[in-house]
């Protein structure tokens, strides 16, 4: 727990939030009636995170406070991991596994997220644990902790719901006793009659996962090598070793097996048919695989302490031999940790996250002058205002009807094609914020309020400037300031300027500064250019 608390405050305030965390950020900030009627229409998955966070902001809404209960659950779910550990194959075992947990890259990634994934982990590792003891009690109260607490973990998350599964399979493997099963069928039908509803509900606003496509046999891969300490080397292929010894461990892989296999095999299957499958979606998963390779090094531990010296057998029980495993076993994790050490680095930049609403904001407050119009495209945009709303507070939404909270949404709605178009047709000047992608002219968005930006921007504006941060990041969030194209009596059309996208400066070559701390472009009026308020 020490050192996954350690890894987990490392670099804790990154510099910026991306779009999922500035979701959460947002939304718990609303009153409780707003959160609940957003419930209704999107995001009914998230909404008892989304009331426990509402809790936890109000003590000080800041990036650092809510990323901790994500870095408490990490280190609870460490220690509940090595509880399971001890409890199926002795103190070692469950030390290494979990260190194994904290060290893990993808562990320390969402144990920096402002999202529910590390707190649905730190459940499923609760109960699980939860499921052994209860085995081993064999009375019908020790079910009533275990379903509580699979119960709230499946409302936190409704993707959680497949461990039931993995636990069904582990008591297969155990052969455990009729009156075991009758205890945990009656918990287990007790949380999917509390889950129903919330599937039933979510199932209507499935349209948010839309992006999600059917996983192949990369993602096996994929997933494998993020289950791993490390995900590439020796590291990774060591770890396979060790899982693969630590198969021989009945009672360890009875549990970790199922738990490691079942969730991420029944999502990748539905996801055949309805794509429902993230690999964030599965982070509990992966202390089965920190159980099972634990007790692979266990194993071989035990049989390296039976290996003859001198004529004489040193038993692993010898104080001499302890010294040695444990030794070797610290040197084994610490190497495996800093071979890792770049990729924890990389993780700890707001580079390496989708995006970096803060950069979109600090871009804002050096460009605009106070009144500017501000378009967003897509609409989704207008998130990094909602996160970082000084950038914005002296600009216009020129496309905002309603704003977020007040309608019920996450980033507020828009005014319809024909209303949009009136509001651009008054202004000389616009800035959009926007996705390099989602200025592609080739780019057909299903919105017809979309189409609208692209058409209008395309017909009657030009590009005079661009912004981009010179933090790179994997779809580079920009800023460019638009202006209405000169009348035909003034400025004479140049060649292909009526045919040129969004993306294009028609006339002379668009002024462009690649870091925000270079000076913008001088807009002053000249004798063929009107001058633009």
């Amino acid at each position: 727990m020490a050192v996954m608390l350690t890894i987990g405050l490392w670099g804790l305030d990154r510099g910026g939030m991306w779009g999922d965390e500035s979701v959460t950020f947002q939304v718990a900030q609303r009153t409780v009636p707003q959160i609940w009627r957003l419930l209704h229409d999107v995001d009914a998955v998230h909404g008892l995170y989304y009331l426990f966070m509402h809790a936890v902001l109000a003590v000080h809404p800041s990036e650092v406070v809510l990323r901790l209960p994500s870095v408490c659950a990490a280190t609870a779910t460490a220690g509940l991991v090595a509880a399971l550990g001890v409890r199926l194959a002795g103190p070692r075992v469950g030390l290494c596994a979990g260190v194994l947990y904290a060290i893990t890259p993808m562990t320390g990634h969402y144990a920096q997220e402002g999202r529910s994934y590390a707190l649905v982990a730190a459940g499923v590792a609760g109960a699980t644990l939860l499921l052994v003891r209860a085995v081993d009690a064999a009375g019908a109260r020790a079910w009533w902790p275990y379903g509580t607490v699979v119960a709230l973990t499946c409302v936190l998350h409704e993707l959680a719901v497949p461990v039931l599964g993995a636990h069904a399979l582990t008591l297969a493997l155990l052969r455990v006793p009729r009156r075991v099963w009758w205890g945990w069928g009656r918990a287990a039908g007790a949380v999917a009659l509390l889950v129903l509803p919330l599937v039933w509900v979510s199932q209507g606003q499935s349209g948010q996962v839309a992006w999600l496509v059917s996983p192949g046999w990369d993602r096996v891969g994929r997933l494998a090598r993020n289950f791993s300490p490390g995900p590439v080397g020796p590291v990774f292929w060591g770890a396979l070793l060790l899982m693969a010894v630590g198969l021989r461990e009945r009672r360890t892989a009875a549990v970790a097996l199922p738990l490691l296999l079942v969730p991420p095999g029944i999502l990748m299957t539905v996801s055949q048919v309805r794509p429902l499958y993230h690999d964030r979606y599965v982070l509990y998963a992966l202390a089965g695989a920190s159980l099972l390779a634990a007790a692979g090094a266990g194993r071989v531990g035990r049989a390296l302490g039976r290996v003859r010296f001198d004529g004489r057998r040193m038993r692993v029980g010898g104080r001499q031999v302890r010294a040695l495993l444990g030794v070797t076993g610290v040197l084994a994790l610490t190497v495996a940790f800093l071979s890792q050490l770049p990729v924890h680095r990389q993780d700890r930049s707001a580079a390496h996250r989708p995006d970096n609403l803060a950069v979109v904001s600090a871009l804002a407050v050096r460009q605009m002058r106070p009144g500017d119009p501000v378009l967003f495209v897509p609409s989704v945009g207008r998130l990094a205002a909602l996160a970082y709303p000084k950038g914005f507070q002296r600009a216009r939404d020129i496309a905002l009807r309603e704003s977020a909270p007040r309608s019920g949404t996450l980033w507020g709605l828009e005014a319809n094609p024909a209303e949009l178009r009136r509001r651009l047709g008054s202004v000389d000047r616009v800035w959009v914020v926007a996705e390099r992608s989602a200025l592609d002219p080739h780019r057909g968005p299903p919105d017809p309020v979309e189409r609208t930006k692209l058409a209008v921007l395309a017909t009657e504006f030009t590009v005079r400037e661009e912004h981009v941060h010179e933090e790179r990041v994997r779809d580079d969030v920009l800023l460019r300031l638009y202006v209405r194209r000169a009348p035909s009596a003034e400025e004479p059309p140049r060649d292909g300027a009526e045919g040129r996208s969004p993306g294009v400066s028609a006339g002379a070559p668009v002024p462009v500064s690649p870091r925000p701390a270079m000076s913008r472009p001088a807009t002053r009026p000249s004798a063929d250019r009107p001058a633009y308020r």
